[in-house]
């Protein structure tokens, strides 16, 4: 079977009023293949500073000929400094910003941390800024805050919102600003920006594109082992039909930096046949059989269609990567398979899965037909038992190398001299050349005051009667029946995701605890400031969920009209040091108390909540369901209390224990619980 996509759909892939296809690139080989693929536009990641550490990813040296080449074919290339920052970061961020400017010239910069949209624009940068999806703006309210910000163009949405709720942020979408949503690629299980596990396991954050992927490992919960958190792909395929006739959708975006060439080629070329001919049978049936050929993981519409959800957990079929080539037979250390597909020289086979013993990766070095057999030579002393399952992950046919070489070629002979770029960003994109005053973080003038204990609670019921503590309490979107009958003592914290139909409530709820008297919130997303602010005298913190890490981002919150800032619970023992001396604001910090390892929109149907599971290292948690999402908790809790006096010496003055109803059948585990206070963040 000829798998190569043609020209034979091939139609203008800039046409008036249609999206741009949205290609990843982890590495220059990848990249080409989306030029030719027919990508409108490409995103990629730099060695630092990027949310896919794992990928290959791109100096700046490299980017200069890529991006040269990509604005002469026309194609639009953005850059990824997708992670949080740290404090001791900001100099080092501000050169790489100073040399993409100078040097590459991309069209625009993806970004989570607010501190780098100030960067950004005192480094001289010309072309777009793009709000990352870890950023969390997702509601219409959130829109109209982000507007506010001349910098920033477009936001993209997270993947678990529906086809009405995404028409109704683009029915709320400021002129300015446009959108961007995810059609196709993996799926993590949390909530973007919202997830902790693999930092809570040793350091390597997701927000700084670090994850180990604990949720794609088998836990055990009573009689039951399975991968409760693992998730399908997303794959939008026939329903991309109706994205574009969406007023303010400007990208349609394909995850998978992690991937090979292969899987960029034939995931562009099926949504470019997908989005230019939608009513095209034959189109549909070539774009199809593209994305099979992708070697993705099986795919899930999740929640596109409002009213035929898919849970993307299906802990009945398998969530590994690639196209499933067979299964182990024979004995002892030549195991093999027969191919249920032909493989060619170069492709690469999976077998079994990440967190096996016997898991390994295995290089095809000649041809094998359908049906063939194929001896594998596995390293280590662990077999992999018979029935264990071998993937083809990567390949590179003839065709895909052919273009490949001769777009390298043309690389070749595009380099030029280090700011020689040209190319759409010279009259890209509206806000293009938008100016922001230099955003400095500056040496503390917000007095100390004296140092307050503020413990968070989840129901007002959990609340002891008297406590020489503040009382925090969540507000919860759904029931009014969060909001105290005397709130005036209370410091109301809002949910760390707000879905758009859920925004209302929200909003109901906040009016209701204001004409309670209440005073103090704590906005656990930047972008909540905006349910504030026609409300006078309101003490509004940015809560730990706002990942704030750096003095800069610090000086934007205080722009912003936050009265004070809650830091990462990630950081180090010398990232906290550094932070009071240069924060523009007074700083609070989790002290103690039940952190999330997690927060998901979704749930595996087996997975029983309130009740402990276990992970192969014999770690236990927990789920619980709050309003609309789920909440995964560690049985162990954050605990710096040690370190109470050190941290309130260098300028901290609020000190946050959070109490979360511990299920009966949790024992929660005595250990030290300084998360990364001595190991650091990766």
């Amino acid at each position: 079977m000829n798998h190569t996509p043609s020209n034979t759909f091939k139609t203008d892939p800039k046409a008036a009023g249609r999206p741009e296809i949205l290609a990843p690139a982890g590495g220059r080989d990848a990249f080409l293949a989306a030029l030719a693929a027919g990508a409108d536009a490409v995103y990629c990641g730099l060695k630092r500073f990027s949310a896919r550490m794992a990928a290959e990813n791109f100096t700046i040296e490299e980017l200069i000929p890529l991006t040269r080449l990509a604005h002469d074919k026309g194609v639009f290339v953005y850059v990824a400094l997708n992670s949080l920052v740290k404090p001791d970061e900001i100099d080092a961020a501000e050169m790489i910003l100073t040399q993409l400017s100078q040097k590459v010239g991309p069209d625009a910069l993806i970004i989570q941390d607010l501190g780098l949209v100030a960067l950004a624009r005192q480094t001289g940068f010309k072309g777009e800024i793009h709000l990352s999806t870890l950023a969390n703006a997702g509601f219409a309210e959130a829109l109209k805050v982000v507007e506010r910000f001349p910098e920033i163009t477009r936001v993209v949405l997270p993947r678990e919102l529906s086809i009405d709720e995404i028409r109704m942020l683009s029915d709320n979408c400021p002129d300015r600003l446009s959108l961007e949503v995810f059609v196709h690629g993996a799926l993590c299980y949390a909530v973007s920006g919202r997830c902790y596990w693999s930092s809570f396991m040793g350091g390597k954050s997701g927000l700084r594109g670090r994850c180990v992927q604990p949720c794609r490992r088998i836990y055990r919960q009573q009689d039951r082992q399975q991968r409760f958190f693992s998730c399908q792909d997303l794959g939008v395929d026939v329903l991309t039909k109706i994205l574009p006739e969406i007023p303010k959708i400007a990208a349609l975006k394909i995850e998978g930096r992690k991937k090979g060439p292969h899987y960029v080629y034939y995931t562009v070329a099926a949504y470019r046949l997908l989005r230019d001919h939608p009513g095209d049978a034959k189109a549909k049936k070539t774009a199809l059989g593209f994305l099979e050929y992708a070697l993705g993981r099986k795919t899930t519409h999740y929640n596109l269609l409002s009213q035929r959800p898919q849970n993307p957990v299906d802990v009945d079929i398998h969530t590994g990567s690639g196209l499933m080539v067979g299964r182990i037979s024979g004995k002892g250390f030549r195991p093999g398979i027969s191919a249920r597909e032909e493989l060619l020289p170069g492709d690469m086979l999976r077998v079994g899965y990440e967190d096996e013993p016997w898991h390994t990766v295995s290089r095809i070095k000649q041809y094998v037909p359908r049906k063939g057999r194929v001896n594998l030579k596995l390293p280590g002393k662990t077999l992999a038992p018979a029935g264990t399952p071998v993937f083809l992950i990567d390949r590179r046919d003839s065709e895909l190398a052919r273009q490949i070489t001769d777009l390298a070629a043309e690389l070749i002979s595009a380099e030029g001299l280090p700011g020689e770029t040209s190319g759409p960003n010279e009259n890209a994109l509206p806000g293009k050349g938008a100016t922001a005053s230099r955003v400095k973080p500056s040496v503390r003038t917000v007095p100390n005051g004296p140092a307050m204990d503020m413990t968070v609670w989840r129901r007002t019921g959990q609340m002891p009667g008297r406590s020489s503590d503040a009382a925090g309490l969540w507000l919860m979107p759904e029931s009014r029946k969060s909001v105290s009958s005397d709130s005036s003592r209370l410091w109301y914290w809002l949910p760390p995701v707000i879905w758009p139909d859920h925004e209302r409530a929200m909003r109901e709820a906040i009016k209701n605890a204001v004409n309670r008297r209440c005073t103090h919130f704590v906005a656990n997303a930047p972008w909540q400031m905006g349910f504030f602010e026609k409300t006078r005298h309101m003490e509004v913190w940015a809560g730990p969920f706002c990942n704030t890490a750096n003095p800069t981002a610090m000086a934007l919150l205080k722009q912003m009209g936050f009265s004070g800032v809650i830091v990462s619970p990630e950081l180090a023992a010398s990232d906290y040091a550094l932070l009071p001396a240069k924060s523009p604001l007074p700083l609070g910090i989790v002290i103690a108390g039940n952190w999330p390892l997690c927060v998901s929109r979704t749930k595996a149907d087996s997975l029983k909540t309130d009740t402990p599971f276990s992970s192969p290292r014999n770690e236990e948690a927990w789920a619980a369901i709050y309003g609309p999402d789920v909440w995964v908790f560690p049985n162990w809790e954050i605990d710096l209390s040690p370190y109470k006096t050190k941290l309130q010496s260098s300028g901290y003055r609020l000190f946050v224990r959070l109490a979360e109803p511990v299920p009966r059948h949790v024992t929660m585990k005595k250990r030290p619980g300084l998360w990364n206070w001595d190991m650091g963040l990766k």
